[in-house]
């Protein structure tokens, strides 16, 4: 054998239920569950029913799994399938009158896979979250962890903060999956080791001192993560582990042991922070099996038969054209063949396997070992970006089981196989552009991190300050307000503005959840002051409960040393 193949699958979403719906909000939580999380339950199904293990690594962010569990989204999508049903059906009869059969004919074929999406939904009960987790349970799949709202962990102030994020997350998946996560989804890939840091924003810019990121994963149980290859590497080598424990080596070690695979993203490594290896295993992202499948300009998304997902019928509506060509005019656009983008996504596929093996056997060739090629992607890829991407996994994981030198294999099926030898000390980075912070920390994203740290700094007092241990309405309020700052900590709020992706939205979002974080607060500070009930303030606080209805069970012990 030449070595193992990890499909990694990001699942992530923001709370976006109950702010807003279309062009940002609720609509983006029906659409990934129509484009992908419901066709990558049909994957997994016709492959285990076909005697192939899928042997994805499904990672579901807490936040999301709450979404996808929540009655508004179970009443919502139904209802969302049937309007883009009626609506494709309208546009089949349109296309008729203008005298354009084959666009009509494309928009009966949207309208039946519309039907099919409901019976899909019908028979899982309308439980997505469920389903992944059977699939779990049957062995078939594994589940990624993450913390609770994809906090970016090395920027916030607070090292509580951090803590509480990751707590509340793994409980999360624990009630969603029946079982606490073993692996998790690093939020952006963003690590930082421990030592001095210094707020990007708010009242005190005076450095503090922070834990590494890796220890605060491993003090919760976590044993694995996925970094960026440029992460790794940076890396210095720091120890080997041999038998059962590990023998420290010269920091150049990286430089002339070869054969070790030092700083190879094949290679999977343990991780030691301030001169200690801790029981945490690193993921390293291949770039050579990473570009051909997330990238539009040279991949396989960008191929010219495949549907284009920027051009709409109407400024909403539902996609009839296919690529066509790079960067050309969305009015000259080709309608889509729906057969020929079926065979294009075996033939990539198959492309794509060559490249995990040749990756493979060059790596046993470089140090005489199997290799691990880990390739994480974001889940939305497949299907809603690029609309036949589910088709390329399924035939991916077709290709890789008549194959006998690659075995596909979960992140978890890798720690199962023993620790990993080298063990090296990581720098701070992500898989942002230019494997830093650049894309969350800006200056047009300062006055973010200047609000979140103000909250964390506000928590934090009244945490300690408050008699919420004994008082049952100050813990209430606590709770509530403990809620809005871990979704005030989304990672998604900075980059949608540094991206221009939603500016707009990503400001409101800002702005309302430290809006109703500092009204929280305060009636923490007046419940346990014994004040009179200010109406408007519980108004207040009744929207926020209404709105965001998320992480029922907070426990505020997660602030916690």
């Amino acid at each position: 054998m030449a070595g193992r193949f990890c499909l990694v699958l990001h699942g992530h979403l923001p709370w976006v239920l109950h702010h807003g719906r279309w062009p940002h909000g609720e609509h983006w939580l029906y659409e990934a569950a129509d484009e992908t999380y419901l066709p990558l339950l049909g994957v997994i199904e016709r492959l285990v029913r076909d005697g192939v293990r899928p042997a994805f690594s499904v990672g579901m962010t807490p936040v999301l799994c709450e979404q996808l569990a929540h009655p508004t989204f179970r009443r919502g999508f139904p209802a969302f399938l049937t309007e883009r049903r009626d609506r494709a059906k309208r546009d089949a009869s349109e296309f008729e009158r203008k005298g354009e059969a084959y666009l009509a004919k494309l928009a009966l074929r949207a309208a039946a896979a519309c039907d099919g999406t409901l019976a899909q939904w019908a028979a899982l009960d309308g439980n997505i979250v469920g389903a992944l987790a059977e699939a779990q349970s049957d062995g078939h799949i594994a589940i990624l962890g993450s913390n609770a709202t994809h906090t970016y962990q090395p920027l916030v102030v607070q090292d509580a903060t951090a803590r509480a994020s990751i707590r509340v997350g793994l409980a999360t998946s624990t009630r969603h999956f029946g079982r606490r996560p073993r692996a998790v989804w690093l939020p952006e890939c963003a690590y930082r080791p421990p030592g001095p840091f210094v707020p990007l924003a708010g009242q005190s810019l005076n450095p503090r001192w922070r834990e590494g990121v890796g220890r605060l994963w491993v003090n919760e149980g976590v044993e694995g993560f996925v970094i960026d290859g440029p992460t790794l590497a940076g890396a210095r080598s720091e120890f080997l582990w041999e038998g059962a424990r590990p023998i420290p080596v010269p920091w150049e070690q990286t430089t002339w042991d070869h054969q070790r695979g030092w700083r190879d993203p094949l290679t999977v490594h343990r991780v030691s922070e301030r001169g200690e290896p801790l029981p945490l295993t690193v993921f390293a992202r291949s770039a050579a099996t990473s570009e051909p499948v997330w990238s539009g300009r040279v991949g396989y998304p960008g191929d010219p038969a495949y549907l284009e997902f920027h051009a709409r019928h109407e400024v909403d509506g539902l996609r009839y054209w296919r690529v066509t060509a790079s960067g050309s005019d969305l009015s000259a656009k080709a309608p889509y063949e729906p057969g020929v983008a079926t065979l294009r996504a075996a033939e990539h596929a198959r492309h794509f396997a060559g490249v995990v093996r040749s990756e493979l056997w060059a790596y046993r060739e470089r140090t005489g070992r199997d290799g691990v090629v880990t390739a994480p992607f974001d889940a939305e890829l497949f299907g809603h970006w690029w609309s036949e991407g589910p088709t390329f996994l399924e035939c991916l994981s077709r290709e890789l089981a008549q194959v006998d030198d690659v075995c596909a294999s979960t992140l978890e099926d890798v720690l199962d196989s023993g620790p990993a030898a080298p063990v090296v000390e990581l720098p701070e980075g992500s898989w942002g552009a230019g494997g830093d912070h650049r894309v969350w920390a800006r200056d047009d994203t300062r006055f973010y991190w200047d609000l979140l740290g103000r909250a964390e700094d506000r928590f934090q007092h009244l945490w300690h300050a408050m008699p919420w241990r004994s008082d049952g309405a100050v813990a209430s309020a606590l709770r509530a307000a403990g809620r809005e700052l871990l979704l005030l900590s989304a990672s998604d709020w900075p980059f949608v503005i540094s991206t221009g992706g939603a500016v707009d939205y990503g400001i409101r979002r800002i702005s309302d959840h430290a809006a109703r974080f500092d009204e929280l607060a305060n009636r923490v500070a007046d419940r346990a002051a014994g004040r009179p009930v200010d109406p408007i303030q519980e108004r207040s606080a009744s929207l926020a409960s209404d709105r965001d209805d998320v992480f029922p069970d907070l426990d505020l012990s997660a602030w916690g040393a």
